[in-house]
Parts: structure tokens; C-alpha cells; sequence
């Protein structure tokens, strides 16, 4: 049981970061190259207000982390198997909360950013279906914010591979926690009628 708590421990201060960092690159989408101009005239695209990294991957994600990090301070045997299953509750949180991430950031992916173009403001792009990324000479269409489409692009696929991470690590404390919330029982049986 040490073992599987010290493991869920280390896969929560590995979800610190990342949920810190999807934060950071929400924010950062919400001030296209820093500028405060684009978010008070509402000219953001439309995706970013779904707030996939700042709710999905990094508020909500700081549940698990905090739950496998506290794992394991009572040394009690029942409330170590009821941990165990409050881990597991913990890692479907946050196996949505980074599915919500993933998804929202593909979706923004897909449309393309909200940009002044020389037919007004629009999405370029969203017909496409994604290809405008492997096409970076249409790019320069969006005129204002300037290289908002790189700007995009960059933080959508670090928030993508953000969520990617905390899902396989919130996958990881899943198959942990009902392991031992299974067998921990058993063991517990076992080691009884061999002590009788």
C-alpha cells in the first residue's frame, strides 16, 4: 500500500505544473500578444470563452492533484481502501476536466482565431476544417491581431499535449486506485486467516 500511495503522491505533484500551466496558457488567450484591447471589444474567438484550460485542465485538475498528493495520512487499514476509491473518484474528475481541456482546444484548433481580415471581422479559417494549420501562407489574412494565428496555434496545441499528460497520469492513479481498492480488501482477508 506504501508503494501505490507514494506512486499516487508523485503523479499529484506531477499534475501541479500542468494544471498551473494550463492556466497560464488560457490567460494568455484571453490577451492575444499581450494586448487587453481584443478581449474588452469582445473580438476573442468564440472557443476561448469555454475557458478549457483555465477550468478543464487547471482548476478542476487541481482537485485530483490535491486528492493523490494527501493520499495515505491516516494509517487506519479501512481508511486506507477508502481513500483508495476517493482517489479513483478523484482521477474521473480529472480524466473530464482534461477531456473538456483536449476537446474545447481542438475545437479552437479547428475554427481558427477571431481576426480582422480585409472583409471585417471573422473566422477565415473556419471553413477549413483544420487544414489552414499545415498552410501558414494564408496566415498573414488575419490582418489584426497581429500574428494572432500563430499566437493561437502555439497555446492550443501546448494546451493539447497539457491534456494529454494529465489524462494518461489521471489514467495511471484510476488503474492504482482500483487495484488496490480491490485487492487491498483481499489482502486484508488473507492476512487475517493466515495470523488465526
Amino acid at each position: 500500500m506504501c508503494c501505490s500511495v507514494g506512486f499516487a503522491r508523485l503523479l499529484g505533484l506531477a499534475l501541479l505544473p500542468l494544471a498551473l500551466c494550463c492556466i497560464l496558457a488560457n490567460l494568455l488567450l484571453l490577451f492575444p500578444m499581450g494586448e487587453i484591447t481584443y478581449i474588452q471589444q469582445d473580438r476573442l474567438a468564440s472557443y476561448i470563452w469555454y475557458f478549457g484550460g483555465l477550468g478543464g485542465g487547471g482548476l478542476l485538475m487541481l482537485i485530483p492533484a490535491v486528492a493523490f498528493i494527501t493520499l495515505g495520512k491516516c494509517s487506519c487499514c479501512w481508511n486506507e481502501s477508502l481513500m483508495m476509491c476517493g482517489s479513483v473518484l478523484a482521477a474521473i474528475i480529472g480524466l473530464l476536466g482534461s477531456g473538456y481541456c483536449f476537446a474545447i482546444s481542438g475545437l479552437a484548433l479547428v475554427q481558427g482565431p477571431h481576426c480582422f481580415t480585409s472583409y471585417g471581422w471573422s473566422y477565415p479559417f473556419a471553413d477549413q476544417r483544420g487544414r489552414y494549420l499545415l498552410q501558414p501562407e494564408i496566415w498573414p489574412r488575419c490582418l489584426q491581431p497581429l500574428n494572432i494565428v500563430e499566437w493561437n496555434v502555439t497555446l492550443l496545441f501546448v494546451l493539447l499535449g497539457l491534456a494529454v499528460l494529465e489524462f494518461i497520469i489521471c489514467l495511471l492513479q484510476l488503474g492504482n486506485g482500483l487495484v488496490n481498492a480491490i485487492c487491498r480488501p483481499c489482502c486484508y482477508k488473507q492476512e487475517y486467516s493466515l495470523n488465526a
